[in-house]
């Protein structure tokens, strides 16, 4: 395969693997692609609650044919011992591929590169790719093996002038329809999501998803809070608590004092804006202060991933620089 295939591939096994998430918890959802002759013959992605692997599936499907075939798998393959099932590099030098394309070696010492030697052992070719795509689709495990967290994702919906509500309090609703049932889509791939204190109380919100047939994919809620915990909420009471939790993804969406404090606390990795065309003067801000002492420490943090047309709504996400 050429490089622009193996990217091209890598980054459909990137898109296949958000089937598992976030169901496969505490293992990162991955996925993979068995290609022969330019056809697929196996496809897989990691299953509720972490099995089967996706190589494991995607190698149940080709059967056969994945002998001299090309393996695409998001991360490095599993080396170590498992009491629920054979390692991933075990069972991929059983099937004999001609060879296995890694988009992300794992940081778990466990395998940390033993995965990839083992399949070069059997003869098997390997080659470890700079994939960006799959790398984006296992962030919260590697922003938990790196930095003891999930990765955080803050959604602001706001005015065109930066506004979350009027000064009255009412912000329902700023966004359409459109945009709200995106929000519901980003809710179903978190394994927790996260208001504060205010906004729990003055809006009790349901944080639920509601997408039919996505019903069931609803987040665990937690609460930024130093009161009392309400029934079936988890209560943080500062945001480096989220270390906490068992969660690789945590979506907040907060108000501007609990948006501010994860901003400065810096524990943002993904900032999600939906921008509605309207201007509503002397509102609520969207975040509050985040201490910052210059215009210049405010450059250079964020990066632009994705802008697009929602109905009437505008969406960005931008990604941290670290």
């Amino acid at each position: 395969m050429t490089a622009e295939g193996d990217e091209r591939w890598l980054e459909a096994a990137a898109r296949l693997s958000l089937r598992g998430r976030p169901a496969s918890f505490p293992n990162p959802s991955v996925g993979c692609i068995i290609i022969d002759d330019g056809h697929v013959v196996g496809r897989g992605w990691t299953r509720s609650g972490g099995r089967p692997h996706a190589e494991a599936a995607a190698l149940e499907q080709a059967g056969d044919r994945a002998r001299g075939a090309c393996v695409y798998v998001t991360l490095e393959p599993c080396a170590h011992p498992s009491p629920r099932g054979p390692s991933c590099a075990d069972l991929l030098v059983a099937a004999a591929p001609a060879g296995v394309v890694i988009g992300h070696l794992d940081p778990d010492p466990r395998t940390a590169g033993e995965g990839a030697e083992r399949l070069r052992g059997a003869g098997i070719a390997v080659d470890v790719v700079t994939s960006s795509q799959s790398a984006r689709s296992l962030a919260g495990y590697l922003t938990r093996a790196a930095h003891g967290r999930p990765h955080v994702t803050l959604k602001l919906a706001m005015s065109l002038d930066g506004c979350i509500a009027l000064s009255s309090g009412e912000s329902q609703w700023i966004t359409g329809s459109e945009a709200r049932a995106h929000v519901h889509a980003q809710r179903a791939l978190a394994d927790a999501i996260l208001v504060g204190g205010a906004t729990w109380r003055e809006d009790r919100p349901r944080l639920d998803v509601r997408l039919p047939g996505l019903e069931e994919r609803s987040p665990r809620k937690v609460l930024l809070t130093r009161g009392n915990p309400p029934d079936g909420v988890k209560v943080i009471n500062t945001p480096e608590h989220i270390s906490r939790l068992d969660a690789q993804y945590l979506y907040v969406e907060a108000g501007a004092r609990t948006a501010a404090s994860f901003l400065q606390a810096d524990l943002v990795d993904s900032l999600h804006i939906y921008r509605a065309p309207i201007v509503i003067g002397g509102g609520t801000g969207s975040v509050g202060d985040i201490g910052l002492g210059s215009l210049s420490g405010a450059h250079g943090r964020w990066m632009l991933d994705q802008r697009r047309q929602l109905g009437s709504d505008t969406f960005e996400a931008y990604s941290r620089l670290r």
